[in-house]
């Protein structure tokens, strides 16, 4: 029954996107995210569903839609030059048949986002974009959260509609992402234009911000209580009244805290206590080993490069047991620990030229949505959405910045969505303000008939 529901709704998608063929790139989006190949038993697990999607997003952009004032942007470039390099270090890679596993969808997601940006050329394709992103990750974080509400979750327990722990089907980067999205749900409740923006959409909003703020309860990551606190203090930047905005945020957690489940607030205990915990201990050590092993190799070693690591950690329990403190100490061995960081997943498979444009590419959206959300902020009528969805991209992007710390997800396609949705209404807005300078935005002024032709003799 449930892979009948994901057939139907495909087909359904795709059926609508021989009409409008920009619904084959909305399609994909949900292809890529939600993954429904996976979670099919058997209709289309044996079907390249994400290849032949794409390749209709493709040919439909190439057949129907407008090229005029076609635009390739620095970013889609910088993308670009990530991918051609990414490329050469796979071939050259330490584990050649581990790095074209890990290739085969890394080109992909970055061929899409350089791609993605030529299709969004107005607001309502941006909005639509946004839109089935965040209700695609929706379809996994509601899932989640009525599981999270029901048992309390656990670490490794939380099963996201299929057993697999890659992906955003795993806990911390499901739990960065949902709290990343969280900007953008605020954003298209208040400026959507696609559905009525009532009370039902209000509430639907409201109820899909606590679902996100389950999740890391549910999968007991860390990195989503981290990414909790920085979009906290993010948002204080657009509160008028910041100190009523804290008094609430201190209750809303007063409140809270009694009512999270002891798997959860266990784990988050050991933030303070790392030397003890084996898991943040040997975190460290594989930083430590990546940074000596880019000294001898600063091209980096290929796509999981980390499989060659051999580590020993010392761990230090300490317990206070009334007047006299209790110290235990254990040697941890480890092989072929994962980067658990973006920066150093970045540094040791890439290097130092692929962390330089890794960085490069997000300081650029950084810079990008400020310059925008401080021109607009102050901007009415057809222009009042564009400060508040360059502050909404800027946010999502920031917490996953601060997510990424902790989590390797440094190619992760959810992302590259979103610096893809950046650069299509960067691009977007520079082209209007062209236009502005001739004509007010929404105010074209009709074309003036043609001065007849001069009599000929």
């Amino acid at each position: 029954m449930r892979d009948l529901f994901f057939v139907g709704y495909l087909l359904a998608l795709l059926a609508l996107g021989f009409k409008r063929p920009f619904l084959f790139v909305l399609a994909y989006a949900y292809v890529d995210i939600v993954s429904p190949q996976r979670l099919s038993y058997y209709m289309l697990n044996a079907v390249p569903v994400s290849m032949i999607v794409a390749g209709l997003a493709i040919l439909g952009w190439l057949i129907g839609d407008t090229k005029k004032s076609l635009t390739f942007t620095a970013r889609q470039g910088l993308i670009l030059l990530l991918l051609l390099y990414a490329g050469w270090t796979t071939f050259h890679a330490d584990f050649p048949a581990d790095a074209l596993f890990k290739w085969e969808w890394v080109w992909k997601s970055m061929i899409w986002a350089i791609f993605l940006p030529l299709t969004l050329r107005t607001k309502l394709r941006i909005e639509a974009y946004l839109l089935f992103m965040t209700l695609s990750a929706a379809a996994i974080i509601i899932v989640g959260g009525i599981k999270t509400a029901a048992s309390g979750g656990g670490y490794g327990a939380l099963n996201l509609m299929v057993e697999t722990n890659s992906g955003l089907y795993e806990g911390s980067q499901i739990s960065t992402v949902a709290i990343a999205i969280i900007p953008l749900i605020l954003w298209l409740a208040r400026f959507g234009t696609i559905y009525p923006r009532d009370w039902r959409v209000r509430l639907f909003a409201y109820n899909l911000i606590f679902a996100c703020l389950l999740i890391p309860v549910g999968t007991v990551a860390r990195t989503g209580l981290v990414c909790i606190a920085a979009l906290g203090i993010l948002m204080l930047r657009n509160t008028k009244n910041r100190l009523g905005y804290m008094a609430l945020v201190a209750a809303a957690v007063a409140v809270a805290v009694p009512m999270l489940p002891d798997t959860f607030t266990s784990r988050m205990s050991t933030i303070k206590t790392y030397e003890a915990d084996a898991s943040a201990s040997t975190r460290l050590a594989v930083w430590a080993w990546t940074w000596d092993y880019v000294q001898d190799r600063p091209f980096g070693g290929g796509f999981e490069a980390y499989r060659q690591n051999r580590l020993s950690v010392n761990t230090v329990e300490r317990r206070d047991l009334g007047n006299v403190e209790s110290v235990r100490s254990a040697e941890v061995q480890e092989a072929g620990r994962a980067y658990h960081s973006s920066y150093f997943e970045m540094l040791g498979e890439q290097g130092f030229p692929g962390l330089i444009l890794f960085l490069l590419i997000h300081a650029a959206g950084l810079i990008r949505m400020e310059m925008l959300r401080h021109r607009y902020r102050k901007a009415e009528g057809d222009k009042a959405w564009i400060s508040p969805l360059a502050t909404a991209l800027q946010n999502a992007q920031i917490v996953y910045l601060v997510g990424a710390l902790f989590v390797g997800m440094a190619f992760q396609p959810f992302v590259y969505m979103l610096l893809a949705v950046q650069i299509g209404f960067d691009t977007l807005v520079r082209r209007k303000e062209g236009q502005s300078k001739r004509e007010p935005w929404g105010k074209r002024k009709p074309a003036e008939p043609a001065e007849p032709a001069p009599a000929t003799a």
